[in-house]
């Protein structure tokens, strides 16, 4: 059994187990609850009723959150002579090809975000194996292998706060919604914009409900038990 901290076992008391929460007080809740030295992320855990052992029923994507995810984001981008100035105007952290390649290679990896044009996407092949396991490797099913005409939309969007959301191995899905230090609208907003993206890649061919249940939780807090109607009927902002 996991054994608490008293700090989290008297914030915890605060949590009705019985109670699934709307959003707005969710977060209020959560902020109340959320007591650590430092500016705690919010996370949305969300188990859903897919089978991830379908390929059809994997469910993988980016969500632009309105009011970002309150820490920098350093953007990598993998482009030749298409692409890489457009790339460096819109703030990209890091753009290159070969140079970038072999610093990868060598165990570089200090980025939040990796993007590459499809010219390029040949050539940072076998960065897979090492960027794969981290999340890290520009594919076009995450959004993150752009046309060089887009480029710099995508840089922006990805500095100004992304996240990714994917079902694991047990249907779960992870995502971070902003921090603790974030107003309870904005957190709000934030999920609204993440639930409405995942809402709408639901599988065609699941059966029955599409979450079984979804928790919002900081880094060194408890979770809160989200109710499931309110959550899935939020409208993004955006």
């Amino acid at each position: 059994m996991v054994k608490h901290s008293r700090r989290f076992s008297t914030v915890a008391e605060k949590v009705d187990l019985e109670k699934n929460y709307e959003p707005k007080e969710a977060m209020e809740l959560l902020k109340e609850v959320s007591t650590a030295k430092f500016d705690e992320t919010v996370e949305l855990h969300i188990r859903t009723n897919v089978d991830p052992r379908h390929a059809d029923q994997m469910i993988r994507g980016i969500c632009r959150l309105p009011h970002g995810l309150g820490k920098v984001i350093r953007v990598v981008v993998f482009a030749g002579s298409e692409g890489a100035e457009e790339a460096r105007a819109a703030g990209a952290d890091f753009v290159g090809e070969d140079d970038l390649i072999e610093k990868i290679e060598a165990g570089w990896d200090d980025f939040e975000v990796g993007l590459a044009t499809p010219q390029i996407m040949p050539k940072i092949g076998k960065l897979g194996r090492i960027l794969g396991r981290k999340g890290l490797m520009p594919n076009p099913r995450s959004g993150t292998m752009v046309q060089p005409q887009d480029m710099a939309r995508a840089v922006e969007e990805a500095k100004g706060g992304r996240t990714e959301y994917r079902t694991d191995r047990t249907a779960i899905i992870h995502s971070s919604v902003g921090k603790v230090s974030f107003t309870a609208d904005q957190l709000v907003d934030n999920l609204a914009s993440l639930a409405s993206a995942i809402v709408r890649e639901r599988p065609d061919s699941l059966k029955g409900p599409f979450f079984r249940s979804a928790y919002i939780t900081s880094t060194m807090g408890p979770s809160v038990s989200l109710d499931l109607p309110t959550l899935m009927a939020l409208e993004s902002s955006d």
